[in-house]
């Protein structure tokens, strides 16, 4: 039964929406189909409904292309912007390493000089040592004269008193002058040998200050060198330790695994023992040889961070952030899931580059991850490069950090062109971005 309000609405709809029949006529028969009111109304809602969907629909597709053509060429200004910084950043990294190799000249134009300046001195040494032995020599030569020329005199006047009481004094008489002329002239010559001595000694002694004044010089210099080369070690090995304990790396533990496990390619210098007497090394001899032990820690450092995934797998400017490392919603299924890397989006068949030196375990076709590379790395790391549109190396392949492994694809379980890719230590994943933030600073 109708109430009063169903009244109502039914006549206004019969007002607005008459009550229409459409008849169907066969050979046989004619059928008709009537149109109630509410009919007409649901129908006039649905097409009211599809018509506006239409616009909208129409509205938001013409806005995002719209957008879309904004956003292009934003990313490409960016991309300009970029590929400016990345240049720079370049033209750095070359003057970083042009100075260090200008470093390490200096470092052995400094050990060719130290090395001469450590035989000079040898032989000055030897020649100060000689020096002393000769007026040593010199000056017992001279006290002896004099005892004996004194012992003449003495003998003299004994025979000068005796001469007067001895007959035989007066047969000595005739040839007392010729002794005593004689002793007279040793005596000259005596004199003269002992002027000379004492001017060759003050001689020796003038010629012992300059070459102290001279070593005193070089030990200066010396001084200033070691300090240099101790400074510019200090500025590039504290980075490198910095980096590797960002990341999360012992660098005692990777250093000492490097030193072990290397290879030949070219490695960590051995300290030399320096020292100018063959014995127990002197202050600059073990400043030399400190020096040399941070070279060689350098060099392992310079070792161990090609090996480990410091670099980024993609050119940086040519791809965006769009996923981090944890827990969140995942894109195909919805649900709370736990991502072991980061995701990177860039243009199709974007180049894709090892982070670190290693060796190809896995080039192929993986569930989920679509077409992947897994690269073995030291200290037991791996890192993975997924959804790849085409790979570049195969299984065993030994690789170094830069090289072109694949192209950017959007195989696998994916929404979109991107790189997934994952750093793992002993099985673990662990968050790719500490290794790339500790090391934009270094490289």
């Amino acid at each position: 039964m109708r109430t009063r309000l169903g009244i109502k609405v039914h006549g206004f709809l019969e007002r607005r929406f008459p009550e229409r029949r459409i008849f169907v006529k066969s050979d046989n028969d004619t059928r008709f189909i009537r149109l109630r009111s509410e009919t007409q109304l649901v129908a006039a809602i649905g097409v009211t409904a599809v018509v506006t969907w239409s616009i909208v629909a129409s509205a938001i597709v013409l806005m995002d292309s719209i957008g879309a053509g904004n956003f292009r060429e934003q990313a490409k200004r960016d991309q300009v912007t970029y590929r400016a910084r990345l240049n720079a950043i370049s033209v750095e990294r070359d003057d970083r390493a042009a100075e260090a190799l200008a470093a390490q000249e200096r470092f052995n134009a400094a050990l060719v000089q130290i090395s001469a300046m450590q035989s000079e001195l040898l032989a000055s040494e030897t020649r100060r040592r000689e020096l002393e032995t000769g007026i040593d020599v010199i000056q017992t030569t001279l006290r002896k004269t004099m005892q004996e020329r004194e012992t003449a005199r003495q003998e003299l006047a004994d025979l000068q008193e005796t001469a007067q009481d001895s007959t035989a004094a007066q047969q000595a008489s005739v040839t007392l002058p010729a002794q005593i002329k004689f002793v007279a002239d040793a005596l000259s010559e005596t004199a003269l040998e002992r002027d000379e001595i004492l001017a060759d000694a003050r001689s020796a002694l003038e010629e012992r200050d300059e070459l102290q004044l001279e070593m005193r010089l070089m030990e200066e210099r010396n001084d200033q060198i070691f300090r240099q080369l101790e400074e510019a070690m200090e500025i590039s090995v504290e980075p490198l330790d910095k980096m590797f304990r960002q990341a999360g790396m012992p660098p005692e533990h990777i250093i000492e695994q490097v030193r072990r496990g290397y290879d030949g390619q070219g490695g960590p210098l051995v300290p030399l023992a320096l020292s100018t007497s063959g014995g127990v090394a002197d202050a600059d001899a073990l400043r030399a040889n400190d020096l040399l032990a941070k070279l060689s820690q350098l060099n392992l450092y310079r070792l161990a961070a090609e090996r480990a995934p410091f670099s980024e797998p993609v050119v940086r400017g040519s791809s965006r952030l769009t996923s981090g490392f944890g827990f969140r919603r995942h894109p195909i299924t919805g649900g709370r899931r736990m991502h072991h890397g980061i995701d990177l989006a860039g243009r199709h068949g974007t180049d894709i580059y090892a982070t670190a030196d290693g060796v190809v375990s896995f080039a192929g076709w993986q569930s989920g991850y679509g077409r992947i590379v897994i690269i073995k790395h030291d200290f037991g790391i791996e890192t993975r490069y997924a959804h790849n549109s085409n790979i570049r190396v195969k299984v065993g392949q030994r690789v170094s950090r830069g090289d072109h492994i694949a192209d950017m694809g959007n195989t696998g379980r994916s929404t979109g062109t991107h790189l997934h890719y994952e750093v793992r230590v002993n099985g673990k994943a662990v968050n790719p971005m500490i290794y790339i933030k500790a090391a934009r600073n270094v490289f």
